[in-house]
């Protein structure tokens, strides 16, 4: 698990006062930015004058994990060949990656490029999202409607929540209520600085 990731499974129980900038060491404040390190595949953690650095690039080693959430109409992800009702969907480079939280973390797997390429022939607002940084989190489980573009750090977060939750082989009584929590702690966010709804 990486730093970050570890960070963000600790902060869905308690702040961690100890949290310091991956990339300055300075102390962080409770909210706090993110960076993705390309070359590892990472998130760091970052404190506001080191994500400053990256806030006009997307290219180099680090990309600063926009704040930009959007709620979407439904999305049928089927030509997608996703197994599971609750996923998300990262763009990289050339290729696209499906990841579904579990008690082990996120399990991932490639997307099919043509499934892909036909979805947002539908669904342009899907090509605004930003490489690496942002996702398509979708949760269709028990009848649920939820189609969002979100910052990757949320996508972990929700990760974090099933791996605290879960209990057992099927996820026990806990798991789905507070997935539910989550999704309806969302609110649309324009990076800009206003809101989308």
């Amino acid at each position: 698990m990486t730093g970050a990731l570890a960070r963000l499974v600790r902060t869905t129980r308690r702040p961690d006062p100890a949290a310091r900038c991956e990339l300055c060491a300075a102390a962080l404040a409770e909210r706090h930015r993110h960076l993705f390190d390309v070359r590892q595949a990472e998130l760091r953690c970052a404190c506001e004058p080191c994500s400053l650095l990256f806030a006009d690039t997307s290219q180099g080693r680090y990309r600063l994990v926009p704040r930009r959430r959007v709620r979407l109409p439904p999305v049928d992800t089927s030509p997608l060949g996703v197994p599971v009702g609750l996923a998300f969907f990262v763009v990289g480079d050339g290729e696209v990656h499906a990841h579904y939280p579990s008690p082990a973390g996120a399990t991932r797997w490639e997307v099919d490029a043509a499934g892909w390429r036909e979805l947002t022939d539908r669904r342009p607002e899907l090509r605004t999202m930003a490489r690496d940084v942002e996702a398509l989190l979708v949760n269709t489980a028990h009848d649920r409607q939820e189609h969002w573009i979100v910052p990757l750090d949320d996508c972990y977060r929700l990760v974090a929540v099933v791996r605290r939750e879960w209990r057992g082989l099927s996820g026990g009584g806990t798991v789905q209520p507070a997935i539910n929590a989550f999704f309806a702690a969302l609110e649309p966010h324009d990076d800009r600085g206003g809101d989308r709804r």
